[in-house]
C-alpha cells in the first residue's frame, strides 16, 4: 500500500515538475545575453536549406526524437566513441545527417558573435532551427520559448520504447503522446509534419508485399499507390532509398498529408489509422478541410512538445560542442 501511495504521489508530482521547468522558458530569454540569436540561427538554417531540402524534414524529425527521449535537452546530438549514444539506437539510426549538421552550423554561427559565444544551448538552437525549417517550407511561423539547458546523458538504452513505430495503433500512439502531456489532437497535428518527411522502404514494405495470409497488400492502402510503392521499393532494394511521405507536395509544409489519408495514401499504417479509426477521423478530416485549423493545431502542439522534460538553470549545461559534454 505504501508503494502504491508513492506511485500515485509520483503521478501527481510529475506534471508539477514539468510545469515548473517549462514555466522558466521565455521567448525573451536571450534578450540581454544574445539579442540577435534568432537572426543568427535563421541565417545559418537558410544557408543550409538552400544546399539541400533534407535540412527541413531532417531537423524537424531530430527535434521530435530529441524531445521524446529524456526531454528537449539535445541529448540526441551527443556522440559516443563506442557507439552507445541515443543516435546509435536502431530507432535513431535513420535520422538524417543534415539535421545534425544544421544544428552544428547554427551553433557555429551563434558562437561567432562574441556576445553570444557559449551562451546559447544546443537544445534551444535545435528548437529555433525547427521553427525556421517549418517556415522555409511554407508552414506557419511561431514564437519559440527559450531557456533550455543541454543534458549530459545520452544512452542507447534510453531510446527503448520511447518513440512511435510505423505500425502503431491509435491507442499506442495516444498512450505514448499522453505520457508527454500531449493530446490526441496534438498527436494528429504533429503527425502532419510527415507532409515534408521521408521514409526508407523497410519501414513500410510489409504493407505492400506481405501484409497477411489473406492480403499481400494492406487493404487500407490505396491499391494503385501500393503498386507505385512497389516500383520504388522492389524486393531486396537498397535500404538507403528514401520515399516521400507526401506523394503530392513533398517539399511544401501544407495539409496535403491529411488529403492523402482520405485517399488511402498514408505511407505508414500509423498514418492511415488516423483516418480509418473513427475516434481520430473527425480531427484528420478537419485538418484536411482547413489548412488554417491544421496550422493552428500544429503550432500549439509543437510548442507543447518543446516544453517536454526541459532542463533549466543548473539542471544542465550550455555545451561548447553540441556533440559532447563540456
Amino acid at each position: 500500500m505504501e508503494n502504491q501511495s508513492l506511485t500515485v504521489f509520483s503521478i501527481f508530482l510529475l506534471p508539477l515538475l514539468l510545469t515548473a521547468a517549462s514555466a522558466q522558458l521565455s521567448t525573451t530569454f536571450y534578450q540581454t545575453t544574445c539579442p540577435n540569436v534568432e537572426s543568427l540561427v535563421r541565417s545559418a538554417v537558410q544557408t543550409k536549406f538552400q544546399q539541400t531540402f533534407v535540412t527541413a524534414p531532417g531537423t524537424l524529425r531530430l527535434f521530435f526524437h530529441d524531445c521524446f527521449v529524456r526531454g528537449c535537452d539535445a541529448s540526441v546530438l551527443l556522440s559516443s566513441p563506442i557507439n552507445k549514444a541515443e543516435k546509435d539506437n536502431p530507432d535513431d539510426i535513420s535520422l538524417a545527417g543534415d539535421g545534425f549538421d544544421t544544428v552544428i552550423k547554427a551553433k557555429a554561427a551563434v558562437d561567432s558573435d562574441p556576445n553570444c559565444r557559449n551562451k546559447v544551448s544546443c537544445a534551444d538552437i535545435l528548437a529555433l532551427a525547427t521553427r525556421d525549417v517549418v517556415v522555409l517550407t511554407g508552414g506557419p511561423s511561431y514564437s519559440v520559448e527559450l531557456g533550455r539547458r543541454d543534458g549530459r546523458i545520452s544512452t542507447i538504452a534510453s531510446v527503448q520504447h520511447q518513440l512511435p513505430h510505423p505500425d502503431f495503433s491509435l491507442d499506442q500512439l495516444n498512450t505514448m503522446f499522453n505520457q508527454h502531456g500531449l493530446t490526441q489532437t496534438d498527436m494528429i497535428a504533429l503527425s502532419g509534419a510527415h507532409t515534408i518527411g521521408f521514409s526508407h522502404c523497410g519501414k513500410f514494405s510489409q504493407r505492400i508485399y506481405n501484409f497477411s495470409p489473406q492480403n499481400r497488400i494492406d487493404p487500407t492502402l490505396n491499391f494503385n499507390y501500393a503498386l507505385q510503392l512497389r516500383q520504388m521499393c522492389p524486393l531486396n532494394v537498397d535500404p538507403r532509398i528514401a520515399i516521400n511521405m507526401d506523394p503530392t507536395t513533398p517539399q511544401k509544409f501544407d495539409n496535403a498529408y491529411f488529403r492523402n489519408l482520405q485517399q488511402g495514401k498514408g505511407l505508414f499504417s500509423s498514418d492511415q489509422i488516423l483516418f480509418t479509426d473513427p475516434r481520430s477521423k473527425a480531427t484528420a478530416t478537419l485538418f484536411e478541410s482547413s489548412e488554417a485549423a491544421f496550422e493552428q493545431a500544429f503550432v500549439t502542439a509543437i510548442r507543447k512538445l518543446g516544453r517536454v522534460g526541459v532542463k533549466t538553470g543548473n539542471q544542465g549545461e550550455i555545451r561548447q560542442d553540441c556533440t559532447r559534454v563540456n
